[in-house]
């Protein structure tokens, strides 16, 4: 999702893993289209439909352990220690 990659590969959210689901969440569409494999910065998505990935990723957030985020084009990846992501994470909210 545009806020975090979970650790969704088992379970319903399966089709998930590894993709940007930000616009199907939203849209409650689960066609491949909606289902991106690279960064989705949703600038199209109106202002009730923003509000659904923010509750999306609230619950996921609760039910799923957090493993990255994905990157913008032509962001860097960095290494950071289980902590400093988690913190790096939580300024994103």
């Amino acid at each position: 999702m545009r806020f975090a990659q979970s650790d969704v590969s088992t379970g319903p959210y399966g089709i998930f893993a590894g993709r940007d689901a930000s616009r199907g969440l939203a849209t409650f569409c689960l066609d491949k289209d909606a289902l991106r494999d690279e960064y989705d910065d949703l600038s199209d998505l109106n202002a009730v439909q923003m509000e659904s990935v923010r509750e999306w990723e609230m619950q996921f957030k609760e039910k799923y352990d957090y493993v990255g985020r994905l990157l913008k084009p032509g962001e860097e990846p960095s290494e950071y220690t289980d902590e400093e992501d988690t913190k790096d994470h939580n300024k994103q909210d």
